[in-house]
């Protein structure tokens, strides 16, 4: 699934009983001060999971000042909170790859 631009929604829940998610695309960054149309990693990681979400790639950070938060804080704080779970962040830095396992 790919979310968008999207605030804290519990919408993403009903997605779990229409299929299986291996992967969401989750927005992490421009929360600040933009909260009710974006989400906070630890936001992001509560919907993905809500959604069944396998694996999470974090995206929407690092790659222009868009917005009043340090431009690392969104990335940190995302794998702060999947510190007992890193095997389920897709991607963290621009420019890398990920293959979904089949």
């Amino acid at each position: 699934i790919f979310t968008g631009d999207t605030a804290l929604t519990n919408g993403l829940a009903e997605l779990r009983e229409q299929s299986s998610i291996d992967l969401a695309i989750m927005s992490i960054g421009a929360y600040n001060p933009w909260i009710r149309s974006h989400c906070t990693p630890e936001q992001a990681i509560e919907m993905a999971n809500a959604a069944g979400a396998q694996f999470i790639m974090p995206v929407h950070h690092q790659t222009f000042r868009l917005s009043f938060e340090p431009l690392r804080e969104p990335i940190e704080r995302f794998e702060n909170a999947l510190r007992t779970q890193a095997g389920r962040i897709a991607l963290r830095e621009i420019g890398e790859t990920f293959v979904l396992p089949m």
